[in-house]
């Protein structure tokens, strides 16, 4: 069921992919470093004030909808939430148009937030009706529109880029505009399951309380992963912000990517199972997750760490090559830190739903990264804000797992996780012992293409995560791809 699952999101993640690992090569041609620099902060200032005002909600439909299903009561449920953003949404844009014309902010920066509030906005509205389709199973159609979704704001977003003078809100105008598209087609469909529901304070208060400590994790979390550009900024300038975002971007993405899909797939049948066949049943769901992101998550960061110079030659502008290649090693093993910490150990806490436990912890471990960050950034610059986000990471992922074990103890799968680890040994020797020299591009291919012979062939040979299984699940789903759904 799991492998299933994981590969009906695939299309999703090689959307997020192509736009993760484009938009650097892109944007990072068609930019200066000081505005890329102020699109990195612009875009760090929309996602956490999204998560600070409506993440809430999202995480609330995602966990109460297999039970209001259960109850025959997804109709109220949606209409409560539906109700809920509207309200949260009207405040936000009152208060936020009134920051910014307050702000002293220069010109550029105040015209990327003002795309960024709208963007924020209706992300928002979209991302109700992809969690609903999400936690009801339907793969399928969750796909289709966030990949349309996905790629639409992209596209849109260098177009306008290139034929405007927006500059850095450019980029952030393509989103805003095609979550708009999206949502003329996605939204009919939830205000049919949502008529004759009636909104209800009581259960708003409820998923308030639920989703509040989930958003203020997240806040904090995304502080820990954005906000020391606003420290280099500060310290440095908008340009010193430009290279470290190309760096991070590259290496943060791409294990980001990773471990949303694996959560995607994941997380909805966990909870299904808690719901309806108890806590046994839902440890087996996070058992298979756990060896599944051993399985991908450990080669991944390691092979990044790796070719780091190659690949920051080949994808960033030439002004950024040297920045991208010194952070993207520390970026790339942190990455992996927050992908275990959030899409495997926090499961504990959402589970259990003790999500002000987990608020907790990641605001100690934001504070503990912003003092890193002021301590490290003024001695050794921006790999100095890179090795805190991996200190800080570490220490979050620690306290997650001790915590959450006390919470709801998950399967810690040591045996795939050992045998990852030595198959990932032997990836990295074989790309440091490659004797291949020339072109980055070719430098590239060729110790990307040798790794990941070396390290699928350790891996099937140990059978890491039954991942042999896999080759059965992709031929029937290329034999019937509604199988997957």
């Amino acid at each position: 069921m799991l492998g299933k699952h994981i590969l009906g999101y695939l299309p999703v993640q090689i959307a997020r992919g192509l736009v993760g690992f484009g938009g650097v090569a892109i944007l990072t041609r068609l930019m200066p470093t000081e505005m890329y620099g102020q699109y990195a902060l612009a875009l760090a200032a929309m996602h956490i004030t999204a998560m600070a005002v409506h993440t809430w909600l999202d995480a609330s439909v995602a966990r109460f909808h297999a039970r209001a299903a259960e109850r025959g009561s997804l109709a109220a449920h949606l209409a409560t939430v539906y109700s809920t953003y509207a309200l949260v949404s009207v405040g936000i844009i009152i208060v936020g148009t009134v920051a910014l014309l307050l702000a002293p902010l220069s010109g550029e920066m105040k015209t990327a937030l003002g795309f960024g509030l709208a963007a924020l906005t209706l992300r928002s509205a979209l991302a109700i009706g992809l969690e609903t389709r999400r936690a009801a199973g339907q793969v399928a159609s969750y796909s289709v529109f966030e990949t349309f979704n996905t790629l639409t704001g992209f596209a849109l977003g260098i177009g306008i880029l290139m034929t405007t003078p927006l500059g850095a809100a450019g980029p952030i105008a393509g989103m805003a505009l095609a979550s708009l598209i999206t949502l003329a087609f996605e939204f009919p469909a939830q205000a049919r399951k949502a008529a004759g529901g009636r909104p209800h304070r009581r259960r708003a208060s409820v998923y308030f309380a639920y989703g509040l400590p989930v958003s203020v994790s997240l806040v904090f979390e995304h502080l820990l992963s954005a906000g020391d550009r606003f420290l280099i900024a500060g310290f440095l300038d908008e340009a010193a912000v430009g290279l470290y975002a190309a760096g991070y971007g590259l290496a943060d993405r791409t294990i980001d990517i990773l471990f949303i899909w694996l959560g995607a797939a994941a997380t909805p049948l966990m909870i299904r199972a808690l719901e309806r066949d108890g806590e046994a049943a839902a440890r087996d769901v996070a058992g298979q997750s756990a060896r599944i992101m051993g399985l991908l998550g450990f080669p991944a960061a390691t092979g990044l760490a790796l070719v780091a110079t190659p690949l920051a030659t080949v994808m960033v502008g030439a002004d950024f090559r040297e920045g991208a290649a010194q952070i993207l090693p520390w970026i790339a093993i942190a990455a992996l830190m927050n992908g275990l910490m959030t899409y495997y150990f926090h499961e504990a806490f959402i589970l259990r739903r003790k999500t002000r436990w987990m608020a907790g912890i990641m605001a100690a471990a934001a504070l503990f990264n912003l003092a890193l960050n002021i301590v490290l950034i003024p001695l050794f610059g921006i790999a100095g804000a890179a090795a805190a986000t991996l200190f800080a990471y570490t220490a979050g992922l620690l306290a997650c797992a001790l915590v959450g074990h006390q919470l709801f103890p998950l399967p810690l799968p040591w045996l795939d996780w050992g045998k990852a680890l030595a198959a990932t040994a032997g990836m990295a020797v074989v790309v440091i012992a490659l004797p291949v020299s020339g072109p980055p591009f070719l430098v590239l291919v060729a110790k990307s293409g040798a790794g990941a012979l070396a390290y699928a062939s350790l891996a099937l040979a140990l059978n890491i995560a039954d991942c042999r299984s896999w080759i059965r699940i992709a031929q029937g789903w290329l034999r019937s791809p509604e199988a997957a759904t």
